[in-house]
């Protein structure tokens, strides 16, 4: 396929983690349980952040647009996963296959900008207390969400223009369940030396940029805990950052893992359960990681819930009147 009407024809098989038919109903009830989950979970965030005045602040309002960041996130590639496997189809077009890099690259940047936000809050918050209301403004926290916005559709416009240039030959089988950038780059006949130039140099200033400046924000936030001299305040202190820690770990070791590694292994197994962990798992444990251990949450949802059953009641008995 050299030329650009070939590849502009070419299907893509995207293989799976297992081609046994047997195994293909346990897959599809196991994604499709974690994407219900995952979209359910982060919907209720969304519901809860947008629903209570008292969670109106600048650490709930990233924590909202993370979870919808979330949503989308796997809604770029589990559906089509599901649906390959319910049609017993691995088929995706071209076009398809450059559309859905685009938008994981999208949102997978937007997650790595939004948590780096999230970390410059909780550095903000615990470092400088008396002037966090002023600094962390709502014109300030809609501003660096925007940023994150214009760099995550910067970053996808660009590898999916380096892609584009690529002419792909008759081999057209990825061994993973998505259309990775990674994968699919080493499908190409072209020379790939610039657009691997492109990747390492993107994944080294956003992942590795971002992964500085929180590491930068949790010294600065551990050596400001550590001059306290109420143990309940830095219980406190320390308890307000282990979730957005967990969810950065989790994170940061998978989806820099993919990337970094494949220069070294060329195992798609390992890749592709590493990329499950980022698109998929994360996504889903971000809201039990965020809510479980925050009485906020849980006393927004439980608000939210209530007058939910107040006006359900209200509506049922109106009905039932004469």
């Amino acid at each position: 396929m050299g030329s650009g009407n070939d590849t502009a024809d070419a299907e893509f098989l995207l293989l799976g983690f297992s081609e046994e038919p047997a195994l293909q109903p346990l897959i599809f009830g196991l994604f499709l349980s974690m994407y219900l989950i995952t979209v359910s979970g982060n919907l209720l965030i969304i519901l809860a952040v947008s629903s209570d005045s008292h969670l109106h602040t600048p650490m709930y309002f990233f924590l909202s647009n993370l979870s919808f960041a979330d949503i989308c996130f796997t809604s770029t590639t589990v559906p089509k996963m599901l649906w390959n496997i319910q049609t017993q189809s691995k088929a995706i077009t071209y076009e398809g296959c450059i559309t859905q890099i685009y938008f994981s690259l999208l949102f997978a940047v937007l997650d790595v900008c939004l948590l780096t936000m999230m970390a410059y809050d909780r550095f903000v918050a615990i470092c400088h207390p008396l002037h966090y209301t002023v600094i962390m403004n709502p014109r300030l926290c809609a501003l660096l969400v925007l940023v994150s916005w214009i760099i995550s559709v910067l970053n996808s416009l660009l590898q999916a223009l380096m892609l584009l240039r690529l002419s792909f030959c008759t081999d057209l089988e990825i061994p993973h369940f998505i259309c990775e950038l990674n994968q699919v780059t080493q499908l190409t006949c072209s020379d790939t030396f610039l657009n691997d130039m492109v990747i390492y140099f993107v994944t080294v200033l956003l992942g590795g940029g971002s992964l500085a400046g929180i590491l930068y924000s949790y010294f600065k936030i551990v050596s400001s805990i550590c001059r306290m001299s109420s143990s309940q305040g830095r219980y406190k202190a320390f308890s307000t950052c282990a979730s957005h820690l967990s969810v950065v770990s989790l994170f940061y070791c998978t989806s820099l893992g993919v990337y970094l590694s494949s220069g070294v292994t060329h195992s798609s197994q390992s890749s592709a359960v590493a990329s499950v962990m980022y698109t998929v798992v994360t996504p889903m444990l971000n809201p039990f990681i965020y809510s479980l251990r925050n009485k906020d949450i849980k006393a927004a949802l439980n608000r939210f819930f209530g007058m939910a059953g107040i006006t359900g009641t209200i509506v049922l008995r109106l009905k039932t009147c004469p």
